[in-house]
């Protein structure tokens, strides 16, 4: 187990990443232990049959991840895991008001031209 105070973390994150990769770290604040760092890799969760699928998923929901690198973490091709988004009912594509009406403009621009 290694240890690392929140000063530590916040100066250096990647180290303590680096370490998480290795063993688990616990993260002291103010000599109290305040959180645990663990690597995905080093405890072979992401091994577990569905666990990258539904990780992906939450990340793309959550913003947090592109369609392109959120299929990459699920290791799915794009499209199967657009089909699989959708089937589970995460929007796909999120555009607001204002975004939608410019692709419409844009489509019936096209439709027109056509």
């Amino acid at each position: 187990m290694e240890v690392v105070n929140v000063s530590g973390l916040k100066n250096n994150p990647s180290e303590a990443l680096r370490k998480a990769r290795k063993d688990m770290v616990v993260v002291m604040n103010r000599d109290r232990p305040d959180a645990v760092l663990v690597g995905l890799e080093q405890t072979g969760l992401l091994q577990g049959k569905g666990v990258r699928p539904a990780l992906a998923t939450v990340l793309f929901r959550e913003g947090h991840l592109s369609l392109v690198r959120a299929a990459h973490l699920a290791q799915m091709p794009v499209a199967t895991f657009a089909a699989h988004l959708s089937r589970i009912g995460v929007p796909v594509v999120r555009l607001d008001e204002d975004e939608t009406r410019q692709d419409m403009d844009t489509l019936e621009e096209w439709l027109a031209s056509s």
